[in-house]
């Protein structure tokens, strides 16, 4: 089935929307609450060129507005405690925080981190879906394109280089088995989000 199939109208426009091991069916049938709440703040927001223009130094406003939208609808940033035993003796494996989690959802935001952050990322949703405390993982970073088509007419293509966070670079590491058996969408934005506010 077609993943824009199973969301509002003009989200091809706005979206590159990919999915692994049934990860939409899961999502609108079994956690129909987080889905709504998925589709309504991505449907409301903009990739406003005064948000990409502002200049470095702690959480981009592109990513604040989107987990400050879900936290609004009861996600919350959440670190797992989990360990393994080993011949009687427990080790501590406690996982990196997931920037927004709300029942068996995890979603995490790359807007522009080192490629890294990738594979944090997916080994943790690999981890817990395994250990049975997450049923879908989620991915929201920018298309590739935005490259070529928004931040370097504006001069700031040095700002979102190549060995940053873009679907590009995530789809090897998902193809090759990054998230393990975990169901996974990956929420790609692209220029037709893109609104000229300055």
């Amino acid at each position: 089935m077609d993943p824009y199939s199973y969301f509002p109208a003009g989200f091809s426009d706005k979206y590159g929307i990919l999915e692994w091991r049934h990860a939409l069916a899961i999502l609108k049938g079994e956690f129909s609450e987080q889905f709504e709440d998925l589709c309504e703040v991505l449907d409301a927001f903009e990739l406003r060129e005064s948000s990409i223009m502002r200049g470095g130094g702690g959480k981009s406003l592109v990513s604040g507005y989107l987990d400050g939208a879900l936290y609004k609808r009861g996600w919350a940033e959440k670190g797992f405690d989990t360990a393994t035993m080993i011949d009687g003796v427990t080790y501590a494996t406690p996982t990196h925080k997931i920037d927004c989690v709300k029942g068996r959802i995890a979603l995490d935001i790359e807007w522009n981190n080192k490629t890294e952050f990738f594979d944090r990322d997916l080994n943790n949703f690999r981890m817990l879906h395994t250990l049975g405390a997450i049923s879908v993982g989620i991915i929201v970073t920018r298309d590739s394109g935005l490259q070529a088509d928004i931040f370097k007419p504006r001069n700031i293509g040095n700002k979102y280089g190549a060995s940053t966070t873009h679907l590009k670079k995530l789809i090897p590491k998902v193809d090759g088995g990054g998230a393990g058996g975990c169901p996974l969408l990956v929420i790609a934005v692209k220029s037709g989000a893109f609104v000229a506010d300055i």
